[in-house]
């Protein structure tokens, strides 16, 4: 099963599946999968979180996003940026309209000079986003989904144009766009990749997903 690059011009109005593994057994798995990962996790994020907090700051960065039902959520990560990020990236855009640019378009930037060497390091293997297994645990997230966005990005995702398959599902920790297109492609772009996931939600997909997080996880080709 192979959809990298996956063409989403005739995307059709979205089907989200309501049988038994959508409704009770993809919740169960994240239970499942979460708990056996503990022992491994737990002694792994605390010396993330430790090595994050020499710098001085808190070592972990909430953020409010946009979850299942359109209710808004704390979504958890290791912070990788630097204390004043948002006033460096005003300044940036200021200064540079090529970047304001790209942060309109991506809501990432290629080269941002906001993440700290290990923040990096931790961004291209996506260990920033473990703390995120503790949204998968309380029901705000699943292990797979859509990848939620914040509330002032709303607009920005789909041109304004509300996704059902965002809305009906937990966003995931991982999903279909991040081992699709990873660094590639507009922001806007995320609701075809959604959609395509919702119309597609089973269990072997959703196993595909985690697997091929795997892979990408161990490529390192995250930002």
């Amino acid at each position: 099963m192979t959809v990298p690059y996956a063409d989403f011009s005739d995307v059709t109005p979205v089907y989200v599946p309501t049988g038994f593994y959508s409704n009770i057994g993809k919740r169960l798995l994240d239970i499942a999968l979460v708990v056996i990962s503990l022992p491994v996790v737990v002694p792994l994020l605390v010396l993330i979180l430790g090595i994050t907090a020499l710098d001085g700051g808190k070592p972990l960065y909430v953020q409010r996003r946009i979850g299942r039902g359109g209710r808004e959520f704390l979504c958890w990560k290791v912070r990788t940026m630097v204390h004043d990020a948002d006033r460096v990236l005003d300044d940036l855009m200021r200064r540079d309209p090529e970047v304001a640019h790209e942060w309109r378009e991506r809501q990432k930037l290629s080269c941002d000079p906001r993440i700290t060497a290990f923040g990096r390091l931790l961004r291209r293997t996506s260990l920033d986003e473990l703390p995120q297994l503790w949204n998968v645990l309380n029901g705000t997230m699943s292990l797979v989904g859509p990848r939620p966005f914040t509330p002032d990005q709303r607009q920005i995702y789909a041109g304004g144009r509300d996704s059902a398959a965002y809305y009906a599902l937990r966003p995931g920790l991982s999903g279909l766009w991040q081992i699709s297109r990873r660094n590639a492609g507009s922001f806007a772009e995320r609701v075809r990749y959604d959609e395509e996931y919702g119309r597609h939600l089973t269990l072997a997909f959703d196993l595909w997903i985690l697997f091929s997080t795997v892979s990408v996880v161990l490529s390192a080709t995250g930002i």
